[in-house]
């Protein structure tokens, strides 16, 4: 019975953990703009940004865009052939992979002005298991790749278990310990 309520507990703090995805809205008060004198590298710099996270660019899109770009784009205000653009004024964009994501300004003298913006999306927060893991499995770890978010080289590859798939084992778990005491 404890080691079900222990399970039960766990299952709960995992699914928590993984439905606090933010909101993020670029520039604080002032937005995504030129005139406020926004310092997006300082702005970014106070943040920990996760995949599920969303970013919210606000702008008066008379006068601004956004683009997302490549590293070597960012770096020399490069908006010929941007990864994606972005025009209403009200622009939420979800982060869904780790890694540097990098935005500008499209609009000619604003990027080199400072309306530019990098986030580092950190790699999920891995999952320790209580107790050793047992020596041989039939299951065995899945296959990933990690591909950079835009022309940056990401981390090596980290085969621990992520929180998602440790809340899918957790649930499992629980799962399985539910039928197994119905069919006992």
């Amino acid at each position: 019975m404890a080691v079900r309520i222990l399970v039960a507990l766990a299952c709960i703090v995992v699914m928590l953990r993984l439905s606090k995805a933010a909101v993020y809205k670029v520039g604080d008060s002032a937005g995504w703009t030129t005139i406020a004198n926004v310092d997006y590298k300082l702005w970014a710099s106070t943040k920990t940004f996760h995949i599920g996270d969303t970013v919210l660019f606000q702008y008066n899109p008379q006068f601004h865009n956004v683009m997302r770009v490549t590293h070597a784009m960012y770096r020399s205000c490069n908006n010929s052939n941007p990864i994606s653009t972005f025009t209403t004024g009200n622009d939420s964009v979800t982060l869904t992979n780790h890694g540097h994501h990098f935005f500008l300004c499209g609009v000619p003298g604003h990027c080199v002005a400072g309306q530019k913006l990098e986030l580092n999306v950190t790699h999920p927060v891995s999952f320790t298991p209580l107790s050793d893991p047992p020596i041989s499995s039939s299951l065995s770890p899945p296959s990933t790749t990690t591909i950079p978010a835009a022309g940056v080289p990401g981390p090596s590859p980290n085969h621990a278990a992520s929180l998602p798939s440790a809340a899918a084992a957790v649930v499992y778990l629980l799962v399985f310990l539910v039928f197994a005491n119905f069919i006992s």
